[in-house]
Protein backbone atom coordinates (compact mmCIF):
# COMPACT_ATOMS: atom_id res chain seq x y z
CA UNK A 1 0.00 0.00 0.00
CA UNK A 2 1.22 3.45 -0.88
CA UNK A 3 1.49 5.89 2.01
CA UNK A 4 3.01 8.90 0.30
CA UNK A 5 2.73 12.35 1.80
CA UNK A 6 -0.52 13.91 0.56
CA UNK A 7 -0.19 16.73 -1.99
CA UNK A 8 -2.43 19.00 0.03
CA UNK A 9 -4.23 19.29 3.34
CA UNK A 10 -7.97 19.63 3.75
CA UNK A 11 -9.29 22.83 5.28
CA UNK A 12 -10.88 21.55 8.47
CA UNK A 13 -11.76 24.88 10.09
CA UNK A 14 -15.22 25.01 8.59
CA UNK A 15 -15.92 21.28 8.89
CA UNK A 16 -18.72 20.31 11.25
CA UNK A 17 -17.54 16.71 11.57
CA UNK A 18 -13.98 15.50 11.94
CA UNK A 19 -12.36 12.27 13.01
CA UNK A 20 -8.79 11.72 14.12
CA UNK A 21 -6.64 8.73 13.27
CA UNK A 22 -5.32 7.50 16.60
CA UNK A 23 -2.10 5.69 15.74
CA UNK A 24 0.22 4.35 13.08
CA UNK A 25 1.51 5.99 9.91
CA UNK A 26 -1.23 8.64 9.80
CA UNK A 27 -1.33 9.23 13.54
CA UNK A 28 -3.16 12.46 14.53
CA UNK A 29 -4.34 13.18 10.97
CA UNK A 30 -7.82 14.71 10.95
CA UNK A 31 -10.38 13.97 8.27
CA UNK A 32 -13.90 15.18 7.57
CA UNK A 33 -17.07 13.13 7.36
CA UNK A 34 -20.58 14.08 6.37
CA UNK A 35 -23.84 14.29 8.29
CA UNK A 36 -25.83 11.21 7.32
CA UNK A 37 -28.48 9.04 8.98
CA UNK A 38 -26.98 6.46 11.39
CA UNK A 39 -23.43 7.65 10.68
CA UNK A 40 -21.66 7.59 14.04
CA UNK A 41 -17.89 7.01 13.89
CA UNK A 42 -16.49 4.77 16.60
CA UNK A 43 -15.17 7.16 19.30
CA UNK A 44 -11.44 7.70 19.75
CA UNK A 45 -11.28 5.90 23.08
CA UNK A 46 -13.06 2.83 21.74
CA UNK A 47 -10.86 2.72 18.64
CA UNK A 48 -7.76 2.99 20.77
CA UNK A 49 -8.97 0.06 22.87
CA UNK A 50 -9.83 -1.98 19.78
CA UNK A 51 -6.48 -1.52 18.10
CA UNK A 52 -4.69 -2.35 21.32
CA UNK A 53 -6.59 -5.64 21.13
CA UNK A 54 -5.59 -6.08 17.49
CA UNK A 55 -1.95 -5.01 17.71
CA UNK A 56 -0.66 -8.55 17.09
CA UNK A 57 -3.16 -9.26 14.31
CA UNK A 58 -3.41 -6.11 12.20
CA UNK A 59 -0.07 -6.17 10.37
CA UNK A 60 -0.55 -7.40 6.78
CA UNK A 61 -4.17 -8.36 7.49
CA UNK A 62 -6.88 -8.36 4.83
CA UNK A 63 -9.80 -6.45 6.36
CA UNK A 64 -13.43 -5.71 5.56
CA UNK A 65 -15.07 -2.49 6.82
CA UNK A 66 -18.61 -3.50 5.92
CA UNK A 67 -20.72 -0.55 7.09
CA UNK A 68 -17.86 1.86 6.56
CA UNK A 69 -19.60 5.21 7.10
CA UNK A 70 -16.78 7.63 7.92
CA UNK A 71 -14.25 4.81 7.43
CA UNK A 72 -12.85 5.34 10.93
CA UNK A 73 -12.16 1.65 11.58
CA UNK A 74 -10.75 0.80 8.16
CA UNK A 75 -8.60 3.94 8.02
CA UNK A 76 -7.16 3.14 11.44
CA UNK A 77 -6.41 -0.39 10.23
CA UNK A 78 -4.56 0.89 7.16
CA UNK A 79 -2.62 3.38 9.25
CA UNK A 80 -1.47 0.55 11.51
CA UNK A 81 -0.24 -1.73 8.74
CA UNK A 82 -3.18 -3.69 7.34
CA UNK A 83 -2.35 -5.01 3.88
CA UNK A 84 -5.80 -4.26 2.47
CA UNK A 85 -9.13 -2.84 3.58
CA UNK A 86 -12.28 -3.27 1.52
CA UNK A 87 -14.65 -0.40 2.35
CA UNK A 88 -18.38 -0.95 1.76
CA UNK A 89 -20.78 1.99 2.13
CA UNK A 90 -24.29 2.25 0.66
CA UNK A 91 -24.88 5.98 1.28
CA UNK A 92 -23.64 7.79 -1.82
CA UNK A 93 -22.40 11.00 -0.20
CA UNK A 94 -20.70 9.14 2.66
CA UNK A 95 -18.97 6.84 0.16
CA UNK A 96 -17.81 9.82 -1.90
CA UNK A 97 -16.41 11.58 1.18
CA UNK A 98 -14.58 8.44 2.26
CA UNK A 99 -13.14 8.06 -1.24
CA UNK A 100 -11.95 11.65 -1.06
CA UNK A 101 -10.27 11.01 2.29
CA UNK A 102 -8.49 7.96 0.91
CA UNK A 103 -7.16 10.08 -1.95
CA UNK A 104 -6.09 12.74 0.54
CA UNK A 105 -4.05 10.12 2.39
CA UNK A 106 -2.73 8.66 -0.90
CA UNK A 107 -4.02 5.28 0.30
CA UNK A 108 -4.09 2.41 -2.14
CA UNK A 109 -7.71 1.52 -1.30
CA UNK A 110 -11.13 2.34 -2.65
CA UNK A 111 -14.78 2.32 -1.65
CA UNK A 112 -17.54 0.15 -3.07
CA UNK A 113 -20.87 1.95 -2.92
CA UNK A 114 -23.30 -0.92 -2.51
CA UNK A 115 -25.56 -2.76 -0.09
CA UNK A 116 -23.73 -4.75 2.59
CA UNK A 117 -25.71 -7.96 2.07
CA UNK A 118 -25.39 -7.77 -1.70
CA UNK A 119 -21.63 -7.40 -1.37
CA UNK A 120 -21.34 -10.41 0.94
CA UNK A 121 -23.46 -12.56 -1.36
CA UNK A 122 -20.97 -11.93 -4.17
CA UNK A 123 -17.68 -11.90 -2.23
CA UNK A 124 -15.37 -14.84 -2.86
CA UNK A 125 -12.26 -14.21 -0.78
CA UNK A 126 -12.10 -14.60 3.02
CA UNK A 127 -10.91 -11.88 5.39
CA UNK A 128 -8.57 -11.88 8.37
CA UNK A 129 -10.51 -9.16 10.22
CA UNK A 130 -14.10 -8.03 9.65
CA UNK A 131 -15.40 -4.77 11.15
CA UNK A 132 -19.19 -4.64 11.67
CA UNK A 133 -20.76 -1.40 12.87
CA UNK A 134 -24.24 -1.48 11.29
CA UNK A 135 -27.10 0.97 11.86
CA UNK A 136 -28.70 0.26 15.20
CA UNK A 137 -32.16 -1.19 15.80
CA UNK A 138 -32.51 -2.62 12.31
CA UNK A 139 -31.57 -6.24 13.15
CA UNK A 140 -28.59 -6.25 10.80
CA UNK A 141 -26.15 -8.36 12.81
CA UNK A 142 -27.87 -11.78 12.69
CA UNK A 143 -28.45 -11.47 8.94
CA UNK A 144 -24.87 -10.38 8.26
CA UNK A 145 -23.28 -13.04 10.45
CA UNK A 146 -25.42 -15.72 8.77
CA UNK A 147 -24.15 -14.70 5.34
CA UNK A 148 -20.52 -14.39 6.46
CA UNK A 149 -20.50 -17.99 7.63
CA UNK A 150 -22.64 -19.36 4.82
CA UNK A 151 -20.16 -17.84 2.38
CA UNK A 152 -17.07 -18.75 4.47
CA UNK A 153 -15.81 -15.15 4.42
CA UNK A 154 -13.84 -15.31 7.68
CA UNK A 155 -10.46 -17.00 7.73
CA UNK A 156 -10.23 -19.92 10.23
CA UNK A 157 -8.01 -17.81 12.49
CA UNK A 158 -9.84 -14.58 11.67
CA UNK A 159 -11.47 -12.05 13.97
CA UNK A 160 -14.72 -10.12 13.93
CA UNK A 161 -15.09 -6.78 15.67
CA UNK A 162 -18.65 -5.55 16.06
CA UNK A 163 -20.72 -2.97 17.85
CA UNK A 164 -24.37 -3.09 18.83
CA UNK A 165 -26.88 -1.26 21.00
CA UNK A 166 -26.42 -1.97 24.72
CA UNK A 167 -29.95 -3.28 25.25
CA UNK A 168 -29.48 -6.17 22.81
CA UNK A 169 -28.09 -9.59 23.69
CA UNK A 170 -26.75 -12.12 21.21
CA UNK A 171 -25.62 -15.71 21.65
CA UNK A 172 -22.36 -15.66 19.71
CA UNK A 173 -22.05 -19.44 19.95
CA UNK A 174 -24.97 -19.64 17.49
CA UNK A 175 -22.41 -18.68 14.84
CA UNK A 176 -19.58 -20.72 16.36
CA UNK A 177 -17.99 -17.60 17.88
CA UNK A 178 -16.54 -16.71 21.27
CA UNK A 179 -16.05 -13.22 22.68
CA UNK A 180 -12.40 -12.71 23.59
CA UNK A 181 -12.69 -9.00 24.40
CA UNK A 182 -15.62 -6.76 25.26
CA UNK A 183 -16.21 -3.18 26.33
CA UNK A 184 -19.10 -0.76 26.77
CA UNK A 185 -19.21 2.97 26.05
CA UNK A 186 -22.48 4.73 26.73
CA UNK A 187 -25.25 2.85 24.94
CA UNK A 188 -22.88 0.83 22.75
CA UNK A 189 -21.38 -2.58 23.41
CA UNK A 190 -18.28 -3.68 21.49
CA UNK A 191 -16.93 -7.21 21.03
CA UNK A 192 -13.91 -8.88 19.51
CA UNK A 193 -14.91 -12.38 18.45
CA UNK A 194 -13.04 -15.45 17.25
CA UNK A 195 -14.08 -18.90 16.07
CA UNK A 196 -14.60 -21.43 18.86
CA UNK A 197 -12.10 -23.86 17.35
CA UNK A 198 -9.17 -21.51 18.00
CA UNK A 199 -6.60 -22.80 20.55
Amino acid sequence: MSRKNPPYRANLKSAKNTLRIIGGYWRSRKLTFINAPNLRPTPDRVRETLFNWLQRSISDARCLDLFAGSGALGLEALSRGAMEVVFIEKHRAAAQQLEQNLRLLAADSGVLQCDAKNYLQQATKAFDIIFLDPPFRQNWLPQILDIIFQRKLLQPNGLIYLEHEAEKNYQWQDWGLSAIKTTKAGQVRSYLLELNNQP
